[in-house]
């Protein structure tokens, strides 16, 4: 792995910070955004992804794909994040992240106590990433699904994946993992809804 592409560990809240400093109504366009983090732009997509998941009502519509996009290219082994152009230019206001930080960096900031790089192998080996990308998948499914009350449930567990990759913790990517896999099973299989999403995006397919 050369320089440029080894993994940056950034605080998510220093990165939150940095966010919501500036002119309100500017535009945070991701490819802007994204561009100098290297492996870690993954974690920092699925960071701002996740975002939207703590909006009422329409929350899950769009972050459960930005979710699916993380997940795909992890689970193909990607090791640098792909944006098609149009989503390139596109981004939150600077406004919604100044929110966010009001309402979650003292939960966040409390979480990062616990949180400091450790496991690295977790993060950088290659079948580890493909599990969690496909964990990503199935947990970005249930999201955009019309499932009553579980944004804040799925935006919360995500937000670990996210923590775990930008914060280089291996350990936290496991506890994502078992969490993870315990709310597909429960929200997923058990209700039916991933099943029956997963046959139609597979008939979509083929």
């Amino acid at each position: 792995m050369s320089a440029d592409d080894a993994p940056r560990h950034t605080s998510t809240a220093t990165l939150l910070d940095g966010f919501a400093a500036g002119d309100p109504d500017e535009v945070l366009r991701l490819g802007n955004l994204l561009k100098d983090f290297g492996p870690a732009a993954f974690g920092m997509l699925l960071f701002i992804g996740v975002l939207p998941a703590f909006i009422p009502g329409v929350g899950g519509a769009i972050g459960g794909p930005m979710v699916i996009l993380v997940g795909v290219q992890l689970l193909l082994g990607m090791r640098k994040v792909w944006l098609p152009a149009f989503l390139a230019r596109r981004g939150p206001h600077r406004s919604a992240m100044m929110r966010f930080r009001q309402r979650m960096a003292p939960w966040l900031r409390r979480l990062e106590k616990l949180v400091r790089p450790r496991m690295a192998g977790f993060l950088d080996n290659r079948i580890a990433l493909s599990f969690t990308g496909l964990l990503l998948v199935l947990l970005g499914i249930l999201l955009a699904l019309p499932i009553p009350f579980t944004n804040y449930v799925f935006g919360f567990l995500l937000l670990l994946f996210a923590l775990a990759l930008l914060e280089r913790d291996g350990a936290l990517l496991l506890v994502g993992w078992i969490v993870g896999g315990i709310a597909v099973v429960v929200f997923g299989f058990l209700s039916g809804n991933l099943v029956e999403s997963l046959s139609g995006l597979i008939a979509k397919r083929f």
